[in-house]
């Protein structure tokens, strides 16, 4: 209603390391929040059953994914004025890889690291 996609696409990409914070207790962020929830050996989050190379390599590129959100969307509405953001275009994409990061997460199984 306000058009007001830098704050909106911003709180939808910082939604995503809370909810990894929220489903392993990491004080982390950024990177190493995610290599340390989706570890090859012992991995906090499982989006699959990690039994075969396929599922092996989803749940790398489903880490790799969540990465390049935080380097391509998070981290420039964070440190770039706003006035100097050109994202309304790519706005609806955004908040289509977002939610599709959020969904798969949402089948996901996840272990306290406490």
């Amino acid at each position: 209603m306000q058009e007001n996609y830098f704050h909106a696409v911003f709180e939808a990409a910082k939604s995503l390391a809370q909810r990894l914070r929220d489903m392993t207790g990491l004080p982390l962020d950024g990177a190493a929040l995610i290599d340390k929830c989706f570890a090859e050996s012992q991995p906090l989050i499982w989006i699959n059953a990690l039994r075969t190379e396929t599922e092996r390599s989803e749940h790398k590129g489903f880490a790799l994914l969540l990465k390049g959100a935080f380097a391509a969307i998070r981290n420039p509405t964070a440190h770039e004025p706003r006035i100097l953001w050109q994202g309304e275009d790519d706005a609806a994409d955004y908040f289509t890889l977002l939610s599709l990061l959020h969904r798969k997460l949402d089948s996901a199984r996840a272990v306290s690291a406490n």
